[in-house]
């Protein structure tokens, strides 16, 4: 591709993504790396190669997981402003990277909730100093931001303080698309996650990589699929699989070719992190050596490649006739699932409190309580397909969401993760953050949220961020936000490390928490005045042979056990369904 400076406004085309950087960003520039479900990734270890030791940087960025720990590792970092950090597949889990961030090592950093740190990137887009907020208030994560945040009175007698937080103006929003024109016109695909909120805040623009460039008459074919208009785009170029190792949809009519997350670079990679030895190796393979973006795909090889690309396929029919006697999952099944003969085996803690969960979400949406789902990641968000699955089979159908922007997804069986691009093609509408932890949570009061904890107390507290001894967990994502707006259902195994007489950090308030699942039984109150009542009882496998021996012993919680229902035993249906969900495993 030919390299020029830009003429008549139109932005500067690039070679590739590491002649970008090293023309455009200078350190100690505050740079937005924007949430779309397609991240600049190629940006990102080019960051990491040209600058380590010496970018230091702002990095502002919703989520720290997957190619950002490149980042991290390159000590490019000197501050980070984010939502969440660790790792999310196969399974939400903290990284040793992050263990001590609570002293400021790797970097100092300043840790919001999801829908507030997209709040802030919207007042910045629309040039406002400040914007309310309903979330942080109650939690921990409202302290020690200084002028970023504060707590405003009560003008609408709504019961609850709000938040006062400041705009958020990066120099420079780092951005990955599916394709774009000469002149700049960038398509993004949704889910959208932030959307164009942070191209739109940047104070300088944006420098952007694509797919592929196509002629300016594609795009003016297709004027409502551009996301980011060319007058803020400084550069761009080309970056065929720019957003690997995660995902990136491709276009209906062909012109770019999308593709899945890869799970076999992302499950390699929580194995290397692991060890300070395997992280330097790592960082080694895949971040120095390469020379540049199109060596790191080459590296990946052929038939990884093919094998990650994304077909458009239509939704067959679901089974909602199958035999009891031959149980099935009550979703769709046109790509057969890898699943295992397991139904014979244990049920493990954790299904028993996915299940529990699941039965539990059922109950209240058959009530009429509630009319949608907000799957958090983890074990919440398989109880929440279980339950959706469950209700389907009784004629009683329920949207589940995602917060990246997720709506009425019926999840493609054998595919654990939650914002897996086959999830999304399965969907009835595709959105973004504003329109799901906004529109459906926040204004939505008959959204059920659906969570889980690190550890929880008897009030109902949630903590996903820093433990007593200093180990930082994950943080909030866009947990804070549904805890602090909707009724909310917690999963968490039963134990007294988990559930806590007092959580060592409040991530969520625990306001909002109706109801506890564990594995043993489920815990319920009408409201906050109201403490916690053993509801259920599912008899042990081993262990506690009673309620009030179970409770004294695998919790830190001064619940009362009488008035309690026998919870069914768990059938060989549920758990065929639950194991269809999850074949590998990961969740049991």
């Amino acid at each position: 591709m030919s390299t020029d400076n830009g003429a008549a406004g139109r932005p500067a085309l690039v070679a590739d993504v590491d002649a970008l950087v090293a023309r455009y960003v200078s350190p100690g520039s505050h740079l937005h790396l924007a949430m779309t479900m397609a991240r600049p990734n190629a940006m990102v270890y080019a960051l990491a190669r040209q600058f380590a030791g010496r970018g230091d940087f702002t990095i502002s960025t919703s989520a720290t997981h997957t190619s950002l720990h490149a980042l991290t590792m390159s000590g490019a970092i000197r501050h980070l402003i984010t939502c969440f950090l660790g790792d999310t597949y196969p399974t939400p889990r903290p990284n040793p990277l992050y263990r001590d961030l609570a002293r400021d090592i790797p970097f100092t950093s300043e840790l919001w909730s999801l829908l507030s740190f997209t709040q802030r990137l919207m007042a910045g887009a629309m040039g406002l100093p400040y914007t309310v907020t309903a979330s942080l208030v109650g939690s921990d994560l409202e302290k020690g931001k200084g002028r970023s945040f504060a707590r405003l009175p009560d003008p609408a007698g709504r019961g609850r303080p709000l938040g006062l937080v400041e705009s958020l103006r990066p120099d420079l929003t780092l951005v990955h698309g599916a394709c774009a024109d000469r002149r700049g016109n960038i398509i993004l695909v949704p889910p959208a996650g932030e959307g164009a909120w942070g191209a739109y805040a940047a104070e300088k623009g944006v420098l952007a990589s694509v797919e592929r460039i196509v002629p300016d008459e594609f795009v003016d074919a297709r004027p409502e699929q551009v996301v980011i208009p060319g007058q803020r785009v400084i550069a761009l170029c080309e970056a065929p699989l720019g957003a690997h190792p995660q995902s990136l949809r491709g276009l209906a009519s062909g012109e770019v070719t999308g593709y899945r997350d890869d799970y076999t670079f992302l499950t390699e990679m929580v194995e290397c992190l692991a060890t300070e030895e395997g992280a330097k190796e790592w960082f080694r393979e895949w971040v120095e050596e390469p020379a540049g973006h199109a060596e790191y795909v080459a590296r990946l090889g052929t038939a990884r490649r093919e094998e990650l690309k994304l077909a458009e396929q239509p939704l067959a029919p679901r089974n909602m006739t199958a035999p009891v006697e031959q149980p099935q999952p009550p979703f769709h099944t046109g790509t057969p699932a890898r699943t295992r003969p397991l139904p014979r085996d244990p049920v493990t803690r954790q299904e028993r409190t996915i299940i529990l969960g699941a039965r539990a979400i059922a109950e209240r949406v058959t009530q009429g309580r509630y009319d949608t789902l907000l799957a958090g990641i983890g074990v919440s968000h398989l109880a929440a397909w279980l339950s959706a699955g469950m209700l389907r089979r009784r004629g009683i159908e329920v949207p589940v969401c995602a917060e990246l922007g997720f709506y009425g997804t019926d999840p493609e069986p054998g595919d654990v993760f939650l914002f897996s691009q086959l999830h999304a093609t399965r969907s009835q509408q595709l959105a973004g953050i504003p329109e799901i932890l906004g529109g459906m949570v926040s204004a939505n009061r008959r959204c059920l949220g659906v969570l889980a904890a690190g550890e929880i107390d008897a009030k109902g507290n949630i903590n996903t961020s820093l433990l007593a001894d200093g180990r930082w967990l994950t943080g909030s994502g866009g947990a804070n936000d549904i805890a602090s707006s909707t009724d909310c259902l917690v999963l968490s195994t039963a134990s007294r490390r988990k559930f806590v007489p007092r959580v060592a950090y409040v991530t969520s308030p625990g306001e909002r928490v109706r109801e506890v699942a564990g594995h043993f039984g489920r815990f319920s109150r009408d409201s906050v005045d109201e403490p916690f009542r053993l509801t259920t009882w599912l008899p042990l496998d081993d262990g506690p042979t009673t309620p009030g021996e179970a409770v004294a012993a695998l919790t830190g919680w001064p619940v009362h056990t009488e008035g309690w229902l026998p919870e069914p035993a768990i059938t060989d249906e549920e758990i065929a369904w639950l194991r269809g969900l999850d074949p590998q495993g990961f969740y049991r």
